[in-house]
């Protein structure tokens, strides 16, 4: 190694797309799911009963074409409602886990 050369150690590098440390409660995102539609909350469903899974996984399950399931994993990490990471097994995939959802408590007076 001349002079001129550096060594650059790199550390892996672990990532996580959606907002997994988000701010909202599970009673607003519970709010957000009632809005979305019958795919969506189908997939979500499916994801609380066996998560993490693949986008392929959650199809099987479903029985839903591919598309229709690419958008509803789609509409639901917009809406926060699942957290999306890295397959390591497959880097070219990833998994989803749905977040907490609670039912608001309806208080009346």
């Amino acid at each position: 190694m001349t002079s001129n050369e550096k060594l650059v150690c790199r550390k892996p590098v672990v990532v996580f797309a959606g907002h997994s440390g988000s701010n909202t409660t599970p009673q607003e995102r519970f709010e957000r799911l009632i809005e979305l539609p019958p795919s969506a909350k189908l997939v979500y469903r499916v994801l609380t009963e066996d998560a993490p899974m693949t986008q392929q996984q959650v199809r099987t399950d479903a029985l839903l074409p591919a598309r229709t399931t690419r958008d509803a994993l789609m509409k639901l990490k917009d809406e926060n409602l699942v957290e999306e990471r890295l397959y390591l097994p497959d880097a070219r995939k990833r998994l989803y886990a749905p977040l907490e959802v609670e039912r608001p408590d309806d208080e009346t007076e």
